[in-house]
């Protein structure tokens, strides 16, 4: 209750917008981790061919890098669903919080919270709001519920102004939240 307290007040006074404490958080949590996940969204945005591959059997397109996306413990299925300009998409787990953590490493404490896992199914536009991503009205939002057999990944659109860029400088853009679809990668 304190911490909302305090970003409501921050917030309210134009101290500092929920996507860059969002940002923030997400950069603590994550330092230092390479992400397998990353390496499959750079290599879709760069080869259309390996692009269509990953959507259709993720499995076996990351396997073409050497990447695992089955759960070590249990076969998972692995389905990856491309961001469009109609299409904006979330995943959550409302059961638990299964996650593909070979992908996106350490699931966030916020994703196992009961209150995103009921809130992102129901009211995704404002709970996309919270984290700081804005979602327009005219596109539509679709949730994908993982489960301990089929977990999903968020492959996002590519940003504006990245054509040319390399494979590791497209990676830095590719985040753990950008992959689960609460956030949207942009080019500072």
């Amino acid at each position: 209750e304190l911490f909302k307290a305090l970003v409501k007040i921050l917030t309210e006074k134009k101290l500092v917008e929920l996507g860059e404490i969002r940002q923030m958080a997400e950069r603590l949590v994550m330092a230092g981790q390479d992400l397998n996940g990353a390496t499959l969204v750079s290599k879709a945005w760069l080869d259309d061919a390996f692009k269509e591959r990953l959507l259709k059997d993720a499995a076996s397109a990351a396997a073409e890098l050497g990447i695992a996306t089955s759960n070590p413990n249990a076969p998972t299925i692995l389905t990856v669903q491309e961001n469009t300009p109609q299409i904006h998409n979330l995943v959550v787990c409302t059961l638990c919080s299964c996650y593909p953590s070979g992908l996106l490493g350490i699931a966030p404490s916020w994703y196992k919270d009961r209150e995103y896992r009921a809130r992102a199914v129901r009211q995704p536009r404002e709970v996309l709001h919270e984290f700081g991503t804005n979602i327009p009205d005219k596109k539509q939002i679709r949730v994908h519920d993982s489960t301990a057999d089929h977990r999903y990944l968020v492959l996002p659109e590519r940003p504006e102004g990245t054509e040319g860029w390399t494979d590791d400088e497209l990676k830095s853009l590719v985040t753990r939240d950008t992959m689960v679809g609460v956030s949207i990668p942009t080019v500072d």
